[in-house]
């Protein structure tokens, strides 16, 4: 059994997939070509904002963003530390520094009242109030970056009232959540700017590493192109900032233009094998608790993922699953706040318990669209 199947996906659209590589192939322009343009055009449709750019990955994504917003030593950024390194990675990358967040222990996404906290612990200066590194001390809260961990869209009215409240900026770290709404706002047009991936595992993934930034902001959109080809001005060899080489492979891009033919089909489906879950969980293991989609929200469930009672219970589960020929998986063993790449921080274990809590108890079980009822009774029946 696969935990994530793109053999059957492949199998649906492999003459598309050919004609649209044969294109590349044919013209020839392999950075930045036509492809790029269309699915960029696509996917801001989509979303409804004026700007998409692509980018060759999901990190490189959120690093653009905050290089548009000039982040750097002397700045600090608040963001969750239950998720993947790259969200934080990339504050530290510029010299700012990231102040976590504990997370909301049903939806496992930012929590807008611990926010506020920690806010408030910045502007006096007092980390009594909330957990906060020497460094931040004397530091200019500079914005916040929201993630929309396994498909959820964190709570972005809270959160955009907040950074408007506080003068910050509020980015959306859609690399999971993209062809999930809220309150029926598409992800990726929450915030000041949104990014996301299309690394393959992603709802939607291409066939190497990809990205892509959402903006409405006209000159923002601006930047990230520049910054996208090393700080480009007007022509090749002027350089007006400095930059990364981000760009988005022509390849990629033929290949999720592909993939898009059945994208809002595999979002359904998606949602049809979460449903199937809770169903056959709530009868036959009620004590295992599936991650909240708050009222008005719409999941697109990247990772399917289940809240054991104890960490001796989820390595059981993972155990009977193992032996029955289920893969699972944990997301994220570890929280940010604890990983020795952020040791300088100064944060210690019960900083933050509820992310603490959860990465003892998660574990995740096979999700895709391609996934048959039959073999999803046969996963729970292995749980019991």
């Amino acid at each position: 059994m696969d935990f994530i199947d793109l053999k059957s996906q492949q199998k649906r659209i492999r003459p598309l997939l050919e004609e649209r590589i044969r294109a590349v192939l044919d013209h020839g322009q392999y950075i930045l070509g036509p492809e790029v343009a269309a699915l960029e055009q696509t996917l801001a449709h989509f979303v409804g904002v004026r700007h998409a750019v692509g980018c060759a990955s999901g990190t490189d994504a959120l690093l653009m963003l905050l290089m548009a917003y000039d982040v750097g030593p002397g700045h600090v950024v608040f963001t969750t530390p239950f998720t993947f390194i790259a969200t934080a990675e990339v504050i530290a990358l510029l010299g700012a520094v990231p102040v976590f967040v504990d997370v909301d222990p049903e939806t496992f996404n930012l929590d807008p009242d611990k926010l506020r906290l920690a806010v408030e612990a910045l502007k006096r200066q007092d980390a009594s109030l909330h957990p906060l590194p020497t460094a931040a001390l004397n530091a200019q809260p500079k914005g916040i970056i929201a993630v929309d961990l396994f498909g959820v869209c964190a709570d972005y009215p809270e959160l955009e009232a907040l950074a408007e409240e506080e003068g910050l900026f509020l980015l959306e770290d859609a690399a999971q959540s993209f062809g999930a709404r809220l309150n029926g706002v598409p992800a990726c047009r929450f915030g000041h700017g949104a990014a996301t991936s299309f690394f393959p595992a992603k709802p939607l993934g291409g066939y190497g590493d990809g990205g892509m930034c959402f903006t409405d902001d006209d000159a923002m959109a601006e930047k990230l192109r520049s910054l996208r080809v090393h700080g480009q001005g007007g022509h090749r060899y002027e350089h007006v900032r400095l930059g990364l080489n981000g760009r988005l492979d022509t390849l990629q891009a033929a290949v999720l233009l592909a993939k898009w033919s059945l994208f809002e089909e595999e979002c359904r489906l998606r949602r049809n094998v979460a449903e199937r879950y809770t169903a056959l969980l709530e009868e036959l293991r009620p004590d295992l608790v599936v991650q909240k989609v708050p009222d008005g929200a719409e999941s697109v469930w990247a990772q399917f993922s289940v809240l054991a009672p104890t960490p001796d219970e989820r390595d059981a589960i993972r155990e009977r699953l193992h032996k029955a020929g289920v893969p699972t998986a944990v997301y994220y063993p570890v929280p940010l706040h604890l990983q020795p790449a952020f040791a300088g921080l100064g944060y210690g274990i019960g900083d933050f318990p509820v992310s603490e809590d959860l990465a003892g108890r998660i574990v995740s079980l096979p999700m895709h669209p391609y996934l048959e009822p039959d073999a999803q009774t046969c996963i729970v029946k292995a749980l019991v």
